[in-house]
């Protein structure tokens, strides 16, 4: 490099600096994983003693909502479209009343009372708590679709009413609306590690 041009030579040291501060200040870009979004893990309605683990629920190609599998009765699920319970909108949460041979997790749903509480532990270590508002019976026909997964609170769905056995379905749905219980500004209690 003795015969270089002295214009060469600041040219390549000034592409090696350049280097060299890119590699510095992207580093942790490289390194960092990206920060993923709190998910809900568990559903506790105490009032109920029920506690279900909790699974992500998308669409299906059909457009209608997932249903958590029948091999897995004792577990409901997030709609992944909807809020993360404790986040401001809807939240909704979907679980089977029974299978063909044993209850499932949302059986004694439509046993829940005005006022029972409903929390969900989240994947950050955080619980949403929730108040229930009310509880209805619709006909499937007449599923309230905006009231369910527009307006802000959590939603516990399931099936109920008359079993049609021609169809193998029922006829109805059980919609448990309740509201979160804290304000929006507190923040959120972690629920203690569950009994094994």
């Amino acid at each position: 490099m003795a015969d270089s041009p002295k214009w060469l030579k600041v040219v390549a040291i000034g592409f090696v600096m350049g280097t060299v501060m890119f590699a510095l200040t992207n580093r942790d870009k490289d390194v960092a994983a990206p920060r993923q979004a709190a998910v809900p893990k568990r559903l506790d309605i105490p009032s109920l003693n029920l506690k279900a683990p909790l699974m992500k629920l998308g669409l299906g190609d059909d457009g209608e909502v997932e249903l958590p599998p029948f091999e897995k009765p004792a577990m409901a699920g997030w709609f992944d479209q909807s809020v993360v319970p404790g986040d401001s909108g809807a939240s909704v949460i979907i679980g089977h009343v029974d299978t063909k041979t044993a209850p499932a997790v949302f059986y004694r749903l439509r046993d829940v009372k005005k006022g029972a509480v409903v929390k969900i532990l989240r994947s950050d270590g955080r619980t949403a708590t929730y108040k229930v508002d009310s509880v209805e019976q619709v006909a499937k026909n007449d599923f309230p679709a905006q009231r369910v997964y527009v307006e802000d609170g959590l939603r516990l769905v399931t099936c109920g009413g008359a079993f049609d056995r021609k169809t193998h379905e029922y006829l109805d749905n059980i919609i448990v609306y309740a509201s979160r219980q804290s304000p929006r500004d507190t923040p959120l209690k972690a629920l203690p590690a569950p009994v094994s």
